[in-house]
């Protein structure tokens, strides 16, 4: 294996097992970590804004009920949040997010959607609690963006989408996405 090839390997690997090897435990990842992070138990982790003490408002990152079947223990990157067009200072996730229509075009984009299994794993999950198939929304946004926004606003959330895709099933949305 060339020399080149073999220290590529050597860092990519390093990352990955760095991402994985440290307990990430919500309450204790800064706030500026937190959203898009999920804890080692596999549960994602939330940024809520609380009152302290002094009854100052201040944000701390908390431990939502929501499980993630892979990935635990992951802090998603900043390059993911950038092109996939997030921000870590939302508090809580909202399904609102898919009525702009640069966030759906960031998120639908190939940098996010192909390579951002997190951020994507997230949405597709929030969509499908709004009867939405988010690879169908993707599909229609590049095609036509306005018919896409037609399909979230819509009074079911699933017009002209394929509602028989796997993807698409109800999901429960629980607050703390």
């Amino acid at each position: 294996m060339a020399p080149k090839l073999t220290a590529i390997l050597i860092v990519a690997f390093s990352f990955l097992f760095q991402q994985t090897l440290a307990e990430v435990i919500c309450e204790e990842l800064p706030t500026d970590l937190c959203a898009f992070a999920i804890a080692s138990s596999g549960k994602r982790c939330v940024l809520e804004n609380t009152v302290n003490g002094g009854g100052e408002s201040e944000f701390t990152c908390e431990t939502s009920p929501v499980v993630v079947e892979s990935l635990p223990g992951y802090i998603e990157t900043d390059q993911c949040v950038a092109a996939c067009g997030a921000d870590r200072n939302f508090v809580g996730i909202s399904s609102d997010a898919f009525l702009s229509p640069s966030f759906t075009s960031s998120l639908c984009a190939d940098e996010c959607f192909q390579n951002c299994p997190n951020i994507v794993d997230l949405y597709v999950d929030l969509a499908a609690a709004e009867g939405v198939n988010l690879p169908d929304l993707c599909r229609m946004q590049k095609e036509n963006p306005h018919r896409s926004m037609l399909a979230v606003l819509s009074s079911n959330g699933a017009a002209g989408l394929d509602a028989s895709s796997p993807a698409s099933a109800p999901v429960t949305s629980q607050p703390g996405y």
